[in-house]
């Protein structure tokens, strides 16, 4: 079973008159459990892709299956609520309410889901904010909390809806080094101990160089995918239509 599956995908936009192609027929798997990182330079398609593995966006063409289910045809109330029971979202500039405390940012999204009672609500919060070690601060508001703070309710929000996915763009672009070095540790403690998946659009070679899987796009286009292996070393297959002068992956 594939968390995510991407056939023929193509993503099209139009800039006034003229049509941009974002993405050109993009066709990927992605297994449970995995912390892979989908890298590039600004204007290469990655955050595009990431927000329709998200189903915040939806193709032009091609499909997409979460958990093998097709999302392809989905209604816009259909897509949230599969968002909302199925992935977890972390961004670099955080998103917090800033007028709810730590504690309420972790609850928000569960109040949409009737399925969550009150008691189970108020569980998960204690609970995730602990994994994040901010017990501490649930009653913070997000102008009280440093940075690193910030982006660790992020991660107990995007953990309390209990998703299969983790979805997380550019999130230590906002940090100093010390501070995202601490973010990518906690993130990969979590992966390996709940076997969430992650999935990181991203430019910064500290999240490559913790990444077990890595997807090169540039230009629209996959141009290469690595495999980390058991030494640490990346296996790479490059793309039929990737330059023969290209780079190696790093990390």
């Amino acid at each position: 079973m594939s968390v995510v599956r991407i056939e023929h995908v193509y993503k099209d936009y139009l800039l006034g008159e003229q049509k941009v192609q974002a993405l050109k027929d993009i066709t990927l798997s992605f297994e449970p459990g995995v912390f892979l990182a989908i890298a590039g330079p600004s204007g290469s398609g990655k955050t595009t892709l990431l927000n329709l593995i998200g189903c915040i966006d939806t193709p032009s063409s091609g499909k997409i299956y979460i958990n093998d289910q097709d999302v392809s045809g989905r209604t816009p109330d259909q897509l949230a609520d599969l968002r909302n029971r199925t992935i977890g979202f972390i961004f670099q500039t955080f998103n917090l309410l800033p007028v709810l405390s730590a504690a309420e940012n972790v609850e928000y999204p569960l109040l949409q889901r009737s399925d969550v009672s009150r008691a189970e609500r108020q569980k998960r919060v204690a609970y995730f904010l602990d994994i994040v070690g901010l017990t501490k601060y649930v009653h913070h508001r997000p102008n009280q909390l440093s940075g690193g703070q910030r982006q660790r309710v992020a991660i107990a929000r995007a953990l309390a809806i209990r998703p299969s996915i983790v979805l997380a763009d550019e999130p230590t672009a906002n940090l100093d080094h010390k501070t995202g070095e601490e973010i990518l540790n906690l993130m990969k403690q979590i992966n390996r101990s709940f076997k969430t998946t992650f999935i990181f659009s991203t430019h910064d070679k500290r999240v490559i160089a913790k990444a077990d899987r890595l997807v090169r796009i540039d230009d629209g286009e996959i141009f290469a995918l690595g495999v980390r292996s058991e030494t640490k070393t990346w296996s790479l297959a490059r793309n039929r239509r990737a330059s023969d002068g290209a780079q190696p992956l790093p990390g």
